[in-house]
């Protein structure tokens, strides 16, 4: 019987510091945090440092930028889309590849915020000009290198 109480708190006491240690790293990751707030969802703590997602935008910010008719590209994603996942680590290299800087808007926390852009799934690739919206792309694309690159080069063309 000593043994099983013995075990028991053994584990519970692991189990505590594995909390701990993760609210620590929470905290740690939180102090560089683009989002100007301590109040996010832990799958987007997971992304803060992740050299993917280096280009988050703030809803006013975005909102400025597009309204004053800079040309804007907007990547509108979740961090819990399977398909934004795995869209953002190829999306992100390309569009460094042909300076092209994109900000990144995080539907997740800021899904309320997104709704005069109409965004209705994500991942969601849109480009602005002069306040208004060029080209859109919905989803991961079949081909996906090709079709990003496509996409930058339509709007590069115009």
């Amino acid at each position: 019987m000593k043994k099983l109480l013995l075990i028991g708190g053994i584990i519970i006491v692991i189990f505590g510091l594995i909390v701990f240690m993760n609210k620590q790293a929470n905290e740690t990751k939180l102090q560089d945090s683009p989002y100007g707030t301590k109040d996010v969802k832990q799958s987007t703590i997971d992304l803060i440092g992740d050299k993917n997602y280096q280009n988050i935008v703030m809803p006013d910010e975005l909102y400025e930028k597009i309204s004053s008719g800079e040309e804007v590209t907007a990547y509108f994603f979740s961090p819990e889309c399977q398909y934004c996942m795995k869209m953002t680590p190829i999306l992100m290299p390309i569009a460094q590849e042909n300076d092209i800087h994109v900000y990144q808007y995080n539907m997740l926390e800021f899904n309320k915020e997104s709704q005069p852009y109409g965004i209705t799934s994500w991942p969601t690739l849109v480009h602005y000009k002069d306040g208004k919206e060029v080209t859109r792309s919905v989803g991961l694309p079949e081909n996906p290198e090709a079709d990003i690159q496509a996409f930058f080069d339509k709007y590069d063309e115009e």
